[in-house]
């Protein structure tokens, strides 16, 4: 399969402390991690595509790595999610190639999770946005965690490019209080409760 051909990462943390309600002493952090790669089946259909799932996987790594660390370590995450934009010149099955690269790397790296990781895929141009996805890692249905993180750059994807997203929180939504299932009370064996 091609290489992964890297031109370059976007990284960006938010601390949140309030949103119009009490001031919170820890900030709830999100952070996002955005590799913007070549798309070597951009401009043509290729039926053979699965193989550059392998090739993505220490990207994947690396960038689940980085994003850990910006948050401050593994005991630190309690929610995650992934996606994808696929540059003009590409299709849709091309961001589904992030998925197991993607997911695989944070579910690595921390040390219980049991949920599955969300995600989002869309084909758009230059400057194009996508909201990624948040959900508590061990069990889906947590609704204080259910979240999303805009991803974006200001010069991806270009038209042969992917721009590849990871996307962690450390907790709730700053003022979570809309009922469901709590994390306290999660059971953790089939990653929905």
């Amino acid at each position: 399969m091609p290489d992964v051909i890297l031109r370059k990462t976007v990284s960006v943390v938010e601390e949140i402390y309030h949103e119009g309600g009490p001031v919170a002493e820890i900030p709830h952090r999100r952070g996002s991690v955005l590799a913007i790669i070549r798309n070597p089946f951009a401009h043509r259909y290729e039926p053979d595509i699965q193989g550059f799932i392998d090739d993505l996987r220490p990207l994947g790594l690396q960038m689940a790595q980085k994003l850990v660390d910006l948050l401050g370590g593994p005991d630190k995450i309690e929610g995650y999610g992934k996606g994808a934009l696929i540059g003009e010149g590409g299709e849709l099955e091309h961001g589904a190639l992030w998925h197991a690269p993607g997911g695989y790397a944070m579910r690595e790296l921390l040390p219980v999770c049991n949920a599955i990781v969300p995600s989002t895929k869309k084909v758009g141009g230059v400057g194009a946005r996508l909201d990624v996805p948040i959900t508590h890692i061990n069990a889906a249905y947590v609704r204080s965690h259910f979240d999303s993180m805009e991803v974006g750059c200001n010069d991806a994807p270009r038209a042969d490019e992917m721009a590849l997203a990871l996307v962690m929180t450390t907790g709730p939504r700053i003022h979570s209080r809309s009922g469901g299932l709590e994390a306290a009370d999660i059971i953790g064996k089939d990653g929905l409760r």
